[in-house]
């Protein structure tokens, strides 16, 4: 079945988009001579991303509730009826054999005009609390993704497969030692090193509360590896400069699996990939969940390693209070390290992508019967 043609859509977030690349790099390895095409939002980081990734992208006139600005949702149905329109009509130019959707505002109305053509569909959810939208598309899809237990609550347990998240190739393949990781940093190999990230655009909240205890970490004699996101990156860097050589501070780091390589400890968000990347590398972690997630599933997705021993918390609300001791308890508790590194690694998957190919190419060969 070597012209299998799939439509993959959605994206709006890092998170959404690495995923559905290595979705498509898998199934172009699996199922060569497959033939891709993206559809996202427009205006939103996926079409510039994925043809960076060597993939053909087209854009749905589609945006979201604005929960901050009620006005700007007059026109939301509009947009709606329009972006199914479009929908429509790239499902009936590609005539795909199956579409994948990876959350986003693109996801939902490309998968529901294919449920309404009978095109089969698979949901990826990332996320350990499903929302709205795939709870709607799940009725019709021939098969569900999921990264996490317990996902019957939201979808039928009969088309439910636990795959894993997809994360990028060079963090699930890499073989890179702490002392590689600390090299390419130019980091002390001998001193223990806090890695502190905040998605693809930075947190506030972390940021602030790095910046107010960063003199009292820094006293613990550890080094500092400190990605803010493009607002924060001036200011963070100014705050620093009074620890040349303990502070190392970036706006992005494009090449994660270093980073994630010379870390012996990571404070992060709770996103469904930086968990994924997270299990990975498998070092120990303090989660800081982003508040304003849909239906708070950050915090779901935090507590659903915290459970298994894998991580610690700190609300979002708390973290100015209680980031600083959390740090210096994890760090002078070897044995909580040991176990959660072994309880990450336990939890890792590292074919996620694969696994989620394989599903989509027997959807697509069962339609074809």
């Amino acid at each position: 079945m070597s012209d299998l043609r799939v439509l993959i859509a959605g994206g709006g977030t890092g998170g959404h988009i690495f995923p559905a690349v290595a979705i498509g790099h898998a199934l172009q390895r699996m199922q060569p001579g497959t033939q891709l095409l993206f559809v996202g939002a427009r205006g939103k980081m996926e079409m510039e991303k994925v043809p960076q990734a060597g993939f053909e992208i087209v854009g749905l006139d589609i945006a979201g509730l604005n929960r901050s600005n009620a006005l700007k949702n007059l026109s939301l149905p509009f947009k709606l009826i329009k972006s199914y329109m479009q929908a429509k009509s790239v499902l009936q130019n590609f005539k795909p054999d199956a579409v994948v959707g990876v959350g986003g505002y693109a996801s939902f109305p490309v998968l529901n005009a294919a449920q309404g053509r009978h095109i089969p569909t698979l949901i990826q959810e990332q996320n350990s609390y499903a929302g709205k939208s795939n709870k709607i598309l799940a009725k019709r899809a021939n098969a569900i993704c999921v990264a996490y237990d317990a996902m019957d609550r939201f979808f039928p347990a009969n088309k439910i497969t636990i795959t894993g998240n997809p994360v990028r190739q060079n963090i699930s393949d890499a073989s890179i030692s702490r002392s590689e990781g600390q090299a390419w940093l130019g980091m002390h190999e001998a001193k223990t090193t806090v890695l502190i990230i905040g998605g693809s655009l930075g947190a506030l909240s972390i940021n602030k509360a790095i910046e107010e205890n960063l003199s009292a970490i820094a006293a613990l004699g550890v080094q500092i590896v400190w990605q803010t996101g493009k607002p924060y990156y001036e200011q963070a860097k100014q705050t620093a400069s009074a620890y040349e050589g303990q502070v190392k501070v970036f706006e992005f780091i494009r090449e994660m699996e270093y980073a994630y390589a010379a870390a012996d400890v990571i404070i992060s968000r709770a996103g469904a990939l930086a968990i994924a990347e997270i299990c990975i590398a498998a070092k120990p972690v303090i989660f800081v969940p982003y508040p304003h997630a849909a239906e708070d599933h950050q915090t779901r997705n935090a507590m659903a390693l915290v459970t298994h021993n894998a991580a610690m918390m700190v609300r979002d609300s708390d973290v100015k209070q209680e980031l600083f001791n959390k740090l210096k308890q994890l760090l002078g508790d070897n044995a909580m390290q040991e176990l959660m590194t072994r309880n990450l690694n336990l939890l890792a998957i590292k074919d996620a992508d694969e696994r989620i190919a394989a599903k989509v190419i027997e959807i697509a060969k069962e339609n074809k019967q």
